[in-house]
């Protein structure tokens, strides 16, 4: 029998053939090494064992990337140690495994548990190391990567009701990958980023050692703070300055249609948002609103705000600085602060603050996130149009003001660069419900357009996007190529501007052969000794 096979399907199956082989030899060394000094079943899973999958998927927030046909780990590391944390980084190195870190999950474009470059990976799950511990007196705390917000402003608020940390309302974000991408929240016009924050960090680095502030330099100190901590190793935990919150502070909630002069609000909220009291955070969520008759459908407005103090004040700064609102009293709530973080968190609206420590599941979706920031009001017609097409492409808007403690820090001080000059930053968010490649392409697509729409209203050259809201759309790595960082400043600019060089220029020093790498990590720049 003969058989017509072309050099090409010769070549692809060889490769094949050795690529397999690859991983399986790569598993089977880093497990080895492993084994010689994690001996707990608790702690290594693979896809032999019943918990792998569950493990997995347990905080896979985006379905995209949780298919069948979504690149799995070789194997799920769940360190109840900093020393299974370096034994992990020390065999991967050794085995040549990619080492994906993983806190929250929340990475929206799935880069903490998956690789899109198919090469093989395994998963470090820090879900274990997550204790908190507070000192009230000096006003600072250690909290570990794995600690989801929640537990930390939980805990917090245990050893007193006046301190609180300015982070996100998302509150099963984990602290590692909301800090080292800056970490921005309702407090940020009070007293700026998580980031900004930090004050020492325990990281382990490419060659499995631990450091603190002192003994990484401040070249890496200043990069993992806003940078992207997984591009430079393993932050293990974060030294952070508490912030002072008042016994009371007062929430507002208020829904309003375009019928109801929204469009005119969300101009005048522009005006107004980045100049008002630093005690003041309003957002705006604009939602697409779908009737059965499509002439009944329309944008939605709903208008948050959180103000450090009682009602009275509330009032009085908003009836001020903001009379267009027509604010009411019987808007607005009093409450504690670590009320307050329940109250804006998606989940948990209403219910106890004891919800913070209890990792409930939480409803998860098919959903594709973009980023931009406005540096100019954008004009009330034009606003009118862009709530047309955001209806028309069932996409949702949120608009988080910066200005105040955010316009004070200078643009180097860390790698988020966003400050003075910018009003506020919209998040574009698509979510759908439908499984399946096509439902995908469509949702996709839709927001795609949104943002290619909105091109003339945002920031130019860059376009800027926030770490945090991770975005695919706008570049990835070439990792087999002379000219990395070159290609990589398609998307690295837009994050970091002019600190992207910077970044690059630590990652040459600490891990000039890019062992920590994704598809958005910071490239490493070696320069010549001659500079």
């Amino acid at each position: 029998m003969k058989f017509n096979i072309s050099n090409c399907e010769l070549v692809s199956f060889f490769l094949t053939l050795v690529f397999c082989f690859f991983i399986s030899t790569s598993s089977d060394e880093f497990l080895d090494c492993l084994s010689q000094t994690i001996s707990s079943d608790n702690i290594v899973f693979t896809p032999n064992d019943t918990s792998y999958s569950p493990l997995l998927q347990s905080t896979i927030q985006n379905l995209r990337f949780n298919t069948t046909t979504t690149p799995k780990p070789l194997a799920i590391i769940t360190p109840l140690s900093y020393s299974h944390v370096q034994s992990t980084v020390i065999c991967g190195v050794k085995s040549r495994l990619n080492i994906r870190t993983r806190s929250g999950g929340h990475d929206y474009e799935g880069l903490s548990y998956t690789s899109f470059d198919h090469a093989p990976f395994i998963i470090l799950d820090l879900n274990q190391l997550r204790s908190v511990s507070v000192d009230s007196q000096a006003k600072t705390a250690w909290v570990e990567s794995g600690a989801t917000l929640g537990e930390l402003y939980y805990w917090v608020s245990q050893k007193s009701n006046l301190l609180g940390f300015p982070a996100g309302e998302c509150t099963s974000v984990g602290v590692g990958g909301h800090i080292s991408g800056g970490g921005y929240g309702m407090m940020a016009r009070k007293y700026g980023l998580s980031a900004d924050n930090v004050i020492d960090a325990l990281l382990v680095d490419v060659k499995g050692r631990i450091l603190d502030r002192d003994s990484m330099g401040e070249d890496l100190f200043w990069a993992i703070r806003g940078g992207g901590g997984a591009s430079f190793g393993v932050v293990l935990s974060w030294k952070i300055n508490l912030v002072y919150v008042p016994p009371i502070v007062t929430v507002s909630s208020v829904s309003k249609s375009l019928d109801e002069d929204a469009t005119r609000l969300v101009y005048k909220w522009q005006q107004i948002a980045h100049n008002i009291t630093e005690d003041l955070f309003i957002n705006l969520i604009i939602t697409p609103v779908q009737a059965t008759d499509q002439e009944n459908s329309s944008m939605q407005v709903t208008i948050n705000s959180l103000f450090l103090g009682t009602v009275e004040e509330f009032m009085k700064t908003v009836s001020d600085g903001f009379p267009e609102l027509g604010l009411q009293q019987k808007d607005c709530t009093e409450m504690s602060w670590i009320e307050s973080v329940v109250y804006y968190s998606i989940y948990f609206k209403g219910q106890n603050i004891e919800t913070l420590i209890e990792r409930r599941p939480q409803p998860k979706s098919y959903f594709k996130v973009k980023s931009d920031y406005v540096k100019n009001a954008i004009p009330e017609e034009a606003l009118g149009e862009i709530f047309k097409w955001c209806l028309k492409e069932n996409v949702m808007l949120a608009m988080e003001p910066h200005g105040g403690k955010m316009s004070e820090i200078d643009e180097t001080a860390t790698p988020y660069p966003h400050r003075e000059g910018n009003l506020y930053i919209i998040q574009y968010i698509i979510v759908w419900d439908d499984v399946g490649f096509i439902s995908t392409q469509k949702n996709v697509a839709s927001i795609r357009r949104i943002y290619e729409k909105m091109a003339p209203y945002v920031s130019k050259n860059p376009r800027e996007a926030y770490v945090n809201f991770r975005d695919l759309d706008i570049g990835t790595n070439c990792y087999a190529c002379s000219t990395c960082y070159v290609q990589a400043m398609k998307w690295g600019t837009r994050y970091f501007k002019g600190n992207f060089k910077k970044l690059a220029m630590v990652k040459g020093v600490v891990d000039p052969k890019n062992f920590f790498r994704n598809e958005q990590s910071i490239p490493p720049l070696v320069l010549s000794q001659s500079y």
